[in-house]
């Protein structure tokens, strides 16, 4: 993790973030949003804050457990807190003016007794250990333990404008190490703390930060140059750009999201990448979707889901209203694959993702649709398995249109 304790400020700076976190609701991406805007810090302690504070969220309760700190504590023991993470790490206790005391001997008892609790050991909340026990049974540990480690960094070639090879060439003249994704044909893994949007390769729209998963997923939409194609819930649109590399800028995509601002974003993107062919749409009413029956080659739905695939990345999901938040996101999915649907024209390929590896969310809605949609069929389907990929986790299913 580091092979040095943080500094004061940077660890008063991370109990700032968690306590925004935890006791304020906000998203991680939103807290460091907050606290390092007008920071002047080097990118290698940025790396280091961010480091520090998604190990701590991804396996907050065993630092608090180790801690004797509550999570709506942290702003008044947060120190407690931060020198027991420095503890399990074999560093040295930051030297912090109003530190906290926590004592060795208590600290050790704790870290016997943390041992022998499998789920506690990995960072996991009750409800999600049961979710999980219950989804994927004799499967569940080692995805629960993946889910512990840190993300790595995956980058896509924009092919639009280079090749993988260029791309990672181009990088190591700008200081920035990569190695190549086996499986992924787009995707290089970065090996180095680099500042990515600080190159030039960036600049240029050589490459998109996504997940290799994530572009695993993409590439199922299996797009063909001249193909008519809808992302319906295409978010800020990095799966809507690597569709549009397929399709080498030829055809129509349309991108489609119910949040302006998603597509705003987008929009630049597909600027700095020379997606040309990207028309973006604002889901206004059901008769968005109506106007657009049978009309489309391929058609992506990456629905809202409980994001428990990516708790790597997005590790704060573990602590909010995620278990209550559930059945009316199972639900959301169930009307959007419905409703949604109805764009594919007869011969046509749907594409149903999530960054989800809970079968409820998965399978089990696609095994429910074709009950109900006799005029589909299933193509191929496929959990991408955090423990086994190192990557995000995701799902994907492939259906054929083949009646009205």
């Amino acid at each position: 993790m580091l092979n040095s304790p943080l500094s004061p400020s940077s660890t008063e700076l991370v109990i700032s973030i968690l306590d925004m976190v935890l006791s304020e609701g906000k998203p991680l991406d939103r807290a460091y949003s907050v606290h390092f805007s007008g920071l002047q810090l080097a990118p290698s302690e940025l790396a280091r804050i961010t480091k520090v504070t998604g190990d701590m969220l991804r396996r907050l309760n065993l630092y608090c457990f180790l801690s004797d700190v509550k999570p709506d504590e942290i702003s008044r023991l947060g120190t407690r807190l931060m020198n027991a993470w420095h503890m399990f790490h074999g560093l040295e206790l930051p030297k912090l003016e109003y530190s906290l005391p926590l004592s060795e001997a208590e600290y050790v008892t704790r870290l016997e007794e943390a041992k022998k609790q499998a789920a506690l050991w990995d960072g996991c909340p009750q409800w999600l250990e049961d979710m999980g026990q219950a989804q994927l049974g004799d499967n569940w540990p080692k995805e629960r333990a993946a889910l512990t480690l840190p993300p790595k960094r995956f980058i896509r070639a924009n092919t639009l404008k280079c090749t993988r090879d260029e791309l990672g060439k181009k990088l190591r003249n700008e200081q920035v190490q990569t190695q190549i994704v086996e499986g992924v044909e787009t995707a290089l893994e970065v090996t180095s703390d680099a500042a990515l949007f600080r190159t030039e390769s960036f600049k240029k729209g050589w490459f998109e930060q996504q997940d290799a998963g994530s572009q695993l997923v993409a590439s199922a939409v299996d797009a063909k140059p001249g193909m008519r194609v809808i992302d319906a819930c295409a978010g800020a649109g990095g799966k809507t750009l690597s569709i549009a590399a397929q399709m080498q800028g030829k055809g129509r995509l349309l991108a489609m999201d119910v949040e302006q601002w998603k597509l705003d974003s987008l929009k630049q993107r597909a600027r700095r990448a020379n997606a040309s062919n990207i028309e973006t749409r604002l889901i206004a009413s059901s008769k968005t979707i109506k106007r657009l029956k049978l009309s489309a080659d391929r058609v992506l739905l990456d629905v809202p889901c409980s994001g428990l695939g990516v708790l790597k990345r997005n590790p704060d999901a573990k602590w909010r209203d995620t278990a209550e938040r559930l059945p009316v996101l199972v639900e959301l999915q169930k009307h959007i694959l419905h409703s949604y649907s109805r764009m594919v024209k007869v011969g046509g390929i749907l594409v149903y993702a999530t960054c989800s590896i809970m079968p409820e969310e998965n399978r089990d809605q696609i095994d429910a649709f074709l009950v109900e949609n006799t005029h589909f069929r299933l193509l191929e389907d496929d959990t991408i398995s955090v423990a086994d990929s190192g990557f995000d986790g995701f799902y994907m299913a492939r259906l054929e249109r083949i009646a009205e």
